[in-house]
């Protein structure tokens, strides 16, 4: 059980109303570490562009254990990964090179099509190192799903950060409480990150869909209290509050709905054909290289 009916809703008013659904992510074991996946589901495909939610970890990795993923492609999406501890070298096809540490944001737009890896970096192999982070994925309005690949990184003093019913909140995207996010949106898309160290109440900015994930601590969302690894869906037109019962962290995504989505491995795009076509270039190594980890790469899965 994921979640239950607060019996003393300690949020502001009765709110249940505004649940449209709660899905409870599945756990997935990547190699050294586990990630549990919100999105998609069958009960739920989106939430606003957002068409995949990943939290990794958190895991402790010993001095023989390091995040290894090797080249792999996307196209017609962007990626936005976000750490709360450790470190996690991004490298491209475009010839990107960095590392994102714990507060900061990488956005990945992959347009066309991009390649990349995402590795332990070099100064946090042979030694104990922790790993948590959300890694989402977008899917590009119509108009832009063939554009130029980008990359871009947000330093953590780059994002607005402010407290607001005793929770620390941080605006990855979008607009929300009076202040706009640097970090470039191709459509209406709204992500905040909240932590609180104590008792809290906040209200929620509005949008088209909107779903609060949970990430540690127990959280009554308008009025259901969610633990761990859910997501509550809300239903448009409500106001929904966030309250927790002592430390925790959530985190809250969407948006305006893109349209449909077709999906397939690491391909997103509104045209079947254009992935059956991805698949094919993959396999053909049509896709280009990525500088500095030229060795391997994922195969296509069958």
């Amino acid at each position: 059980m994921s979640w239950s009916r607060a019996e003393e809703p300690r949020c502001h008013g009765d709110e249940t109303a505004a649940v449209n659904l709660v899905v409870r992510s599945k756990a997935k074991d990547i190699g050294d570490f586990e990630v549990r996946r919100a999105l998609p589901t069958v009960q739920r495909r989106s939430v606003g562009p957002f068409v995949f939610f990943d939290e990794m970890g958190p895991a402790a990795l010993g001095p023989d254990q390091a995040m290894d993923v090797r080249p792999h492609p996307h196209i017609n999406l962007a990626t936005l990964t976000y750490l709360f501890e450790g470190a996690i070298q991004h490298r491209d096809s475009l010839g990107t090179s960095l590392n994102i540490e714990p507060g900061a944001v990488n956005l990945m737009i992959a347009g066309k099509g991009i390649v990349h890896s995402e590795r332990s970096p070099a100064e946090a192999r042979g030694r104990p190192q922790r790993l948590h982070g959300l890694q989402l994925w977008i899917a590009l309005p119509d108009h832009a799903e063939e554009m130029e690949p980008e990359f871009h990184h947000y330093p953590e003093a780059e994002l607005p950060r402010w407290t607001e019913g005793g929770v620390e909140l941080r605006l990855l995207v979008g607009e929300g409480y009076g202040r706009s996010s640097p970090v470039k949106a191709l459509s209406p898309t709204l992500y905040v990150v909240g932590e609180a160290s104590a008792d809290s109440e906040v209200l929620l900015p509005e949008a088209e869909e909107r779903a609060v994930y949970v990430v540690s601590g127990h959280v009554e969302v308008a009025g259901l209290v969610a633990e761990p690894g859910a997501l509550v869906v809300l239903e448009p037109g409500h106001d929904a509050h966030v309250c927790s019962m002592g430390p925790a962290r959530w985190a809250l995504v969407g948006g305006a709905h893109v349209g449909p989505r077709h999906m397939f491995w690491n391909f997103v795009s509104s045209r079947r054909e254009r992935i059956e076509e991805a698949k094919e270039d993959w396999r053909a190594e049509r896709f280009p290289v990525v500088p500095e980890d030229t060795e391997e790469r994922i195969p296509l899965p069958e």
